[in-house]
């Protein structure tokens, strides 16, 4: 559970981050990541041009930053139940009995 909570903490302050945790969605996650530090500079860049602009931002980010957290608890949980059932394995280990 501690898994869960440390992914759905990540992903709110930096999103993707949560997605490499799980372990479910890692590519998506790092490109997450990558783009929030992009959006993060663009927000700061505002800020001292237009404070109306900067604010406007500010929320949407916070908004989306909530349904990334939202989105990383529930995936967590799923793949918790998915372990104790023993339904769960990491991508590399299918890739490798795939081979």
């Amino acid at each position: 559970m501690l898994r869960v909570w440390i992914a759905t903490i990540l992903n709110f302050f930096l999103p993707g981050a949560g997605y490499m945790i799980n372990g479910r969605r890692w590519f998506l996650g790092l490109v997450f990541l990558v783009g929030a530090f992009g959006l993060t500079f663009v927000e700061f860049s505002i800020r001292p041009l237009d404070i109306t602009l900067y604010w406007t931002m500010f929320a949407t980010v916070l908004l989306m930053n909530t349904a990334f957290a939202v989105d990383a608890y529930r995936e967590g949980m799923e793949l918790m139940v998915a372990r104790r059932e023993g339904r769960w394995e990491p991508e590399c280990v299918a890739r490798q009995r795939a081979s």
